[in-house]
């Protein structure tokens, strides 16, 4: 079993910055790829960023490549996304998912129904 608790959003003006964290509970985190994803009122929830257990490996959506950063603490037992050059598109709420793995590079999950675990999410608003 393993719980993720989300933190670190808020309200940004557009062309700003926020970092976003992940934090996991359990002793074998770098078994699982970890995701990101998000979902504004009245959408699905959409695939952002994932990353393999290892670190090594990163997968992003087309529409945040070169803004957004995934990244792990395998030590910590934490996962980010740092978020740059925000556009009020972006504002969504953001969760984090983990889908356990047998290796430490896989990394190209990018359907929610992959994930077996979720945390309760955190509120993105980037204003225009």
């Amino acid at each position: 079993q393993v719980q993720l608790v989300e933190s670190g959003g808020g309200l940004v003006q557009a062309g700003g910055s926020l970092r976003l964290s992940c934090a996991a509970s359990g002793r074998t985190f770098s078994s699982y790829a970890m995701g990101w994803f998000r979902q504004a009122p009245g959408k699905e929830r959409e695939f952002v960023a994932s990353i393999s257990g290892s670190g090594g490996n990163r997968y992003y959506t087309d529409s945040v490549k070169g803004r957004l950063t995934i990244s792990r603490d395998n030590a910590k037992n934490t996962v980010d996304l740092q978020m740059n050059s925000l556009k009020p598109e972006d504002t969504a709420s953001y969760f984090c998912a983990a889908k356990r793995t047998y290796d430490g590079g896989s990394y190209y999950y990018t359907a929610a129904g992959q994930y077996d675990y979720w945390g309760q999410g955190t509120q993105v608003t980037v204003s225009s």
